[in-house]
């Protein structure tokens, strides 16, 4: 049995990604300090180690694996408005940690969260061959993660593989609060009556993504045989929605009728206005193509906040 080590794994992305690939057949550990993550996120079969990657020791608990999905990290923009020297050597250090680990360990691929975020306002669709220039300090961490990545591949002769999120929402990221998602943070305060807040507007487009999608690119990339040396793959669904619609799709969904509020866009530079990837290398490379749509995921959330209807760990509005 094939073994993947998921950092961040009892986290939004992580959790999902262990849970689905642990039924696929595959021994999976999910690696965390539950700074941000939960426990209660992981099935049964998914083995969990709480540990931090700034400690070497930590990571030695896990032994010899044959992938590494590497996603812990401080995954927002604001986070490094809370703390940017520890988002800093969060994104980048133990980035470069986990590298080597998967190096010495016999990792055959590395696979790690980039983010669209760097495209800034690039012409949409975003294509991975733009010039890119990080719109701010969270974006500038994850190109630098890519531009380390593509050296030291070189170095190792290794596969490392970096995929650029569009806006991804799904499942369990109520411990996120005030990071998650546009589309979770508009339903958290729709369930309690209240406007979502939507600057300037509103006509700003994102490509929501569901999180199914993303590990489906994760499960395309670990079975894609031939080497890869460095690659950099947007994953995204190819469509684009604006506010005004997404909270349509909501209403439908929730049966509610909540109109947004919309106010003065706070954010005075670096704002991405409009995001929309291309999935012509990522189709075309690795035969991924997106299987949830908009409407499908929010269902999915809404049935699911039914039965297990977890507060969020905090709210942006």
């Amino acid at each position: 049995m094939e073994r993947i080590l998921i950092t961040g794994g009892a986290g939004f992305i992580g959790s999902n990604a262990c849970n689905i690939l642990s039924k696929e057949g595959y021994e999976v550990i999910a690696f965390d300090n539950l700074s941000l993550g939960r426990k209660r996120n992981l099935e049964e079969g998914v083995t969990f180690i709480n540990g931090d990657l700034a400690n070497a020791e930590d990571l030695e608990q896990v032994g010899q694996v044959d992938y590494v999905i590497h996603l812990a990290a401080s995954s927002s923009a604001p986070m490094f408005v809370d703390d940017l020297i520890g988002s800093f050597e969060n994104n980048i250090v133990n980035h470069m940690r986990v590298l080597e680990y998967a190096r010495t360990h016999g990792a055959k691929k590395i696979i790690f969260a980039s983010t669209s975020s760097i495209y800034g306002n690039n012409p949409v669709p975003l294509t991975e061959d733009q010039d890119v220039t990080p719109p701010n300090m969270y974006s500038v961490t994850k190109h630098a993660q890519e531009e380390a990545s593509q050296v030291y591949a070189e170095m190792h002769e290794l596969e490392i593989i970096a995929f650029r999120f569009m806006s991804v929402y799904g499942l369990h990221e109520e411990h996120k609060g005030r990071f998650a998602n546009l589309i979770s943070q508009f339903m958290w305060g729709m369930e309690q009556g209240r406007q979502p807040t939507v600057y300037g507007d509103g006509l700003q487009t994102r490509d929501f993504t569901n999180v199914k999608d993303i590990v489906q690119a994760f499960r395309h990339a670990i079975k894609k045989e031939g080497g890869f040396g460095f690659s950099v793959y947007n994953v995204g669904t190819s469509q684009a929605i604006n506010m005004h619609d997404l909270m349509k799709i909501l209403n439908h969904a929730m049966g509610t009728k909540i109109e947004a509020a919309l106010v003065e866009n706070p954010i005075k530079t670096g704002y991405v206005k409009n995001q929309l990837g291309s999935l012509e290398k990522i189709n075309r490379e690795l035969g991924y193509e997106p299987t949830v749509s908009l409407e499908e995921g929010v269902k999915e959330i809404v049935e699911h906040r039914k039965t297990d209807p977890i507060a969020p760990a905090s709210m942006s509005y």
